[in-house]
């Protein structure tokens, strides 16, 4: 014997029907303090910061090594042309 019993409601009137609380004005409230924070955040961060905080080390050993490289092609030049430094 089979018994196929079909129900046409909401998901609304069955959490009712079975006395689950209904979630919606909390899960509406986190969801509009959430991207309340995301908005705020997002227009603190200018891409000039985010790229300064992500790669601040390696961009002076950057600068660093162009001053180094500098130097020694001054000294390279200086040694060419027979000056002593």
């Amino acid at each position: 014997m089979k018994v196929n019993l079909e129900v046409n409601c909401t998901p609304e009137e069955a959490r009712a029907f079975f006395g689950l609380p209904d979630l919606k004005p909390m899960q509406d409230r986190i969801m509009g303090e959430i991207e309340e924070r995301l908005r705020s955040s997002l227009n603190a961060m200018n891409p000039e910061a985010i790229f300064k905080t992500w790669l601040p080390a390696s961009m002076q050993g950057v600068e660093q090594m162009q001053q180094i490289q500098q130097a020694f092609w001054a000294q390279l030049a200086n040694i060419a042309s027979g000056k002593k430094e």
